[in-house]
């Protein structure tokens, strides 16, 4: 047998720590089941279901890769989808980051009252995304308060909502409110980075921007890959925003594409269809990450690295 030659403590032992493993794997046996279940199961699922036609009932009938060919020659609005993300993540992602990293530079100064500072600038994070964007569709109504902002300046404001021209800016201005995420990040990375390396720039003679430029944009690079790979991968899947204040219009001016993922599964109940969707926003977003990752190489600095 394996364990005859074991000391006798160590074979006493043995059965102890098998024990152990059986009680881990039964506390977390909870988890286990709930993933296989409502994650691992519907996620394998929905492969099988993207190559059939099913309406929810009845029997699904294979059909192959038809909804794969027809969402690209057929599904005009999908393409528009798409057209619509990429705008919002190309315009949303930086400017929500470069925004979050201003002011996450401010947070990081020693004043009184910084922690009352720091709370206000990630409180919009926490607040229900349904209620943020009821009061952005009153901020942004013609008569709202930025119209009438825009107005003291003799500058009349747009429709933002009701105008195919200026919905989407309208979606992508509202996101540029919520960056207390990304905000909570830059300000750990810069509380990280060491004391000695601005001493030693500033005995060089740099000045604030050049700080800034040589020493802390460099040191942060980790922390500004992570809320881009997180920044592109949240943009590709904008929901709630658009459903709320615009149902995805006017024509498809807000249709992004899980919101047409969504109508085709829920309103009208192409699950075969809406899961085919699905798969190609996960490809896309695999390989956004993917090239992502390959690039970080050429610009992300760990301390301590060597290359």
């Amino acid at each position: 047998m394996a364990t005859q030659g074991l000391a006798p403590s160590a074979r006493w032992r043995l059965p102890r720590v098998r024990r152990r493993e059986w009680l881990g794997l039964l506390y977390i046996s909870p988890w286990l089941i709930g993933f296989a279940i409502f994650t691992a199961y519907p996620f394998f699922w929905s492969i099988q279901l993207s190559f059939m036609d099913w309406k929810g009932i009845g029997t699904p009938r294979f059909i192959g890769v038809a909804n794969y060919v027809r969402m690209f020659t057929d599904d005009e609005p999908f393409l528009i989808s798409i057209r619509n993300t990429l705008v919002y993540t190309l315009v949303h992602v930086p400017g929500t980051m470069a925004l979050a990293f201003m002011i996450a530079l401010l947070l990081n100064e020693r004043v009184r009252f910084m922690p009352l500072f720091r709370t206000l600038f990630y409180l919009p994070s926490v607040t229900s995304g349904v209620a943020t964007v009821v009061l952005w569709v009153w901020i942004l109504h013609p008569t709202g308060l930025f119209n009438r902002l825009l107005a003291v300046f003799g500058i009349p404001g747009p429709n933002w909502f009701g105008s195919t021209t200026w919905a989407l800016p309208g979606l992508i201005l509202m996101s540029l409110w919520n960056i207390g995420g990304n905000m909570l990040i830059y300000l750990a990375g810069l509380q990280g980075v060491p004391q000695q390396l601005y001493d030693a720039a500033e005995i060089d003679g740099a000045n604030s921007w050049q700080r800034v430029r040589f020493v802390t944009i460099p040191m942060m690079t980790p922390s500004i890959f992570l809320t881009l790979i997180l920044g592109i991968i949240g943009s590709f899947q904008v929901f709630t925003a658009a459903l709320v204040a615009t149902e995805g219009g006017p024509g498809y001016a807000t249709t992004f594409v899980l919101l047409h993922l969504y109508y085709n599964a829920f309103r009208y109940f192409r699950m075969g269809y809406a899961s085919a969707i699905g798969w190609v926003l996960f490809v896309i977003i695999m390989a956004f990450t993917a090239v992502q990752f390959r690039l970080a190489s050429r610009w992300v600095y760990y301390e301590g690295e060597q290359r």
